[in-house]
């Protein structure tokens, strides 16, 4: 049964050919969405559109096939939404890039690479939409950063140090956004086991059934999150329910962030 929460609103969500980005387009279509996709992945664009197709015949989906990080396609892929569905209210910036390099070893080129999507990447979407939600009149921005942007680890300080960066745009952005009716928040999700956790453990030889195992020590509920589940906070920041917040950053981590 399809539910009502974002009737008549267009969202674009980038990093839209899996896991969170993903989950974020089916609870978005339920909720009555018409969505955008966008991915540097056209494959996966394709089998995430698919199966929103497969899940209601009805569903309105758009894809579009992007490097974030390329401004002239930010705008491209804005512009599909406004001529697609007339209109844009909700934007998530969900794309990301990961480095495993330690800070002593990390490479001008590797921090270019990485600012250029998690925080360049953002700000290109941001940019190219900000003319259209401005219409909608009560419009939403939701950055899709991670717990560790407020918490310690060692081994991924260029990711951590730009989704950090996210918080701070997001609260900017509330302050210069609020006068024109554009919200804009941010959410820190916790271990959230993705195609990517996936993939990245079965080409190490590890089963999926041993992955599901892990991440018992980086939460209080001692598990992986299901992309569900960070998906249904996104909706709730995206959607009228949470038209008194703006410039939070919400803790999606089970916890982590205060063990």
């Amino acid at each position: 049964m399809q539910r009502s929460r974002l009737r008549d609103k267009v969202a674009l969500i980038t990093g839209g050919g899996g896991g969170i980005g993903a989950a974020t387009a089916r609870v978005f279509c339920d909720e009555g969405a018409a969505v955008i996709l966008v991915d540097a992945n056209s494959q996966a664009l394709a089998s995430v559109a698919d199966d929103l197709l497969s899940r209601d015949p009805a569903a309105k989906v758009q894809t579009f096939a992007a490097d974030v990080a390329n401004a002239d396609q930010a705008f491209a892929a804005v512009e599909l939404a406004a001529h697609a569905f007339g209109q844009l209210d909700v934007l998530v910036n969900n794309a990301a890039m990961r480095n495993y390099s330690a800070l002593a070893d990390a490479t001008p080129q590797e921090w270019h690479s990485m600012v250029s999507v998690n925080l360049v990447g953002t700000s290109n979407y941001c940019k190219a939409a900000l003319p259209f939600l401005r219409k909608a009149g009560s419009a939403s921005i939701v950055n899709v950063s991670s717990c560790y942007a407020v918490t310690g680890r060692k081994g991924m300080g260029l990711y951590d140090a730009t989704k950090a960066g996210m918080l701070a745009m997001t609260r900017t952005l509330a302050f210069e956004e609020a006068a024109h009716g554009v919200r804009a928040n941010a959410i820190c999700p916790g271990s959230t086991l993705t195609d990517f956790h996936v993939n990245r453990a079965q080409a190490a030889g590890k089963s999926v059934d041993v992955l599901k195992t892990q991440r018992q020590d980086t939460s209080l509920i001692g598990r992986w999150a299901s992309p569900e589940e960070i998906a249904w906070p996104i909706l709730w920041l995206a959607s009228d329910e949470a038209s008194f917040i703006t410039g939070t950053t919400l803790m999606v981590d089970g916890g982590l962030s205060i063990m």
